[in-house]
């Protein structure tokens, strides 16, 4: 199941350590977050280092620990 969030009422169930994904055609693959301020989420890019992902302008989409080894 994943869990999506948007705006800055979703940016509360995101945390540190949390693995997500990009929801729509732009796919980064599965990244983790590294912190979350408000509506702006740090993510760790394994090959592009880390990224500034802001809420606003975008979804996230939570992946849970059981789907990443599938």
């Amino acid at each position: 199941m994943k869990t999506h969030a948007q705006g800055e009422t979703g940016a509360e169930a995101l945390q540190p350590g949390q693995y997500v994904r990009l929801d729509g055609p732009l796919d980064w693959g599965i990244r983790q977050i590294q912190s979350v301020a408000g509506a702006r989420i740090t993510i760790n890019c394994e090959n592009a280092g880390k990224r500034l992902i802001n809420l606003k302008s975008t979804t996230l989409i939570v992946v849970k620990p059981s789907e990443l080894a599938q």
